[in-house]
């Protein structure tokens, strides 16, 4: 079963969760063969129930002793920019797609993220909603753009269109 594993960390990120669970984020979810959704919410408000998302599978936790395997099962990662995480899901092999807080100050993870970018590790974007529906006419659009991310190919397009859907006006 195609899955996205979403991680937080041990912060608090609600406005990622709520994002990741809107009703336009798990079709274009589906859309793209994915069938399962799992969540580690951390300290946040927000705890999905497994049947408020009805386009795909959800599953939802605050915390476990170890996320590696929910890792491992993971086609896709999409996490906070902490550093713990972002390096579990790298050295796991997994293809990434790193959510910038930007309401933190002094965002350290903004520089992470940047920098683990340049290197061609992930994929980064802020959380900022937008409509997917351009995304959804050209989703073959802007996809060389990207080489291959490392150490996992993922394509260009699906994570550009998850970006696109956190607002990123243009791809980093």
């Amino acid at each position: 079963m195609k899955t996205v594993f979403v991680t937080v960390g041990t912060t608090s990120f609600d406005e990622l969760i709520e994002s990741i669970t809107s009703s336009e984020a798990t079709q274009a979810l589906k859309a793209r063969g994915y069938e399962r959704l799992v969540l580690q919410v951390g300290r946040g408000s927000v705890l999905p129930a497994a049947d408020s998302c009805p386009h795909i599978r959800l599953e939802a936790f605050r915390f476990k002793n170890s996320i590696a395997e929910d890792i491992s099962q993971a086609d896709l990662v999409i996490s906070h920019a902490g550093a713990g995480s972002c390096l579990e899901a790298l050295g796991a092999g997994k293809s990434l797609l790193v959510v910038v807080n930007d309401k933190l100050m002094d965002n350290h993870q903004l520089e992470l993220a940047r920098q683990l970018h340049m290197d061609s590790h992930l994929l980064y974007c802020t959380c900022s909603c937008l409509s997917l529906d351009e995304m959804f006419q050209h989703p073959d659009r802007n996809s060389k753009d990207h080489g291959p991310l490392s150490p996992a190919a993922l394509p260009a397009w699906t994570a550009k269109e998850i970006c696109r859907l956190y607002g990123q006006s243009s791809w980093h």
